[in-house]
């Protein structure tokens, strides 16, 4: 079988975790669901957070098996989420870009509907997709990807390409761009780990 985002073989495996209870965490956990549940995050998803039960779903609700850590993940995803240094169109390249590489379909069903609200066209979803360069992007966003695309496949960024970053996005915003590539992957990570059941878990 293929995988019906981006073509490529589908990751094998069934899920290995489901959806807890909000009635059977423990108080940190509740603590953490409900600022996810809750908070200001779920009017932005376009996913759904919780199920008919009121149980967070994918990686939301892989934070649940560590509160501690979990409750610092979802505070970098809700400044990034914000971040005036990340224009919301270039952001959400980005933010595809990962979806894209690592393929998954929850962050790119997160983010596709925002990415089209800022601007990004059917045919520059699909290039990224087909992990090519989107036709129609200005300075920034070129090397904007071209940053997300060396973090995750070479892991480097070499100083051509960094000097050509930082003159097009300046320091504030390369930073804040590198921190969106490594939230996601992360987010990513703990999916592809814990495979949790639920609508968006592929």
């Amino acid at each position: 079988m293929t995988d019906e985002l981006t073509g490529r073989p589908e990751r094998p495996g069934p899920p290995r975790s489901s959806p807890q209870a909000r009635a059977e965490l423990d108080p940190d956990r509740a603590a953490l669901h409900d600022l996810i549940a809750d908070g200001p995050r779920r009017a932005q998803s376009r996913v759904p957070l919780v199920d008919d039960e009121g149980r967070l779903l994918g990686p939301f609700g892989a934070m649940l098996h560590s509160p501690r850590i979990g409750a610092a993940v979802q505070q970098v995803g809700a400044a990034l989420r914000t971040d005036p240094d990340l224009p919301p169109r270039l952001r959400e390249l980005a933010v595809l870009a990962v979806a894209a590489h690592v393929r998954s379909e929850f962050e790119w069903s997160s983010h596709e509907g925002a990415a089209r609200d800022a601007g990004l066209t059917g045919d520059q979803l699909q290039a990224l997709l087909d992990g090519t360069e989107p036709a129609g992007l200005d300075p920034a966003e070129q090397h904007a990807l071209r940053i997300t695309r060396a973090l995750l496949v070479d892991r480097d960024v070499d100083d051509d390409l960094y000097t050509g970053a930082l003159a097009a996005l300046g320091r504030d915003t390369l930073a804040a761009l590198v921190w969106l590539v490594g939230y996601y992957a992360m987010l990513a990570g703990a999916l592809a780990t814990f495979r949790p059941a639920g609508p968006g878990s592929g």
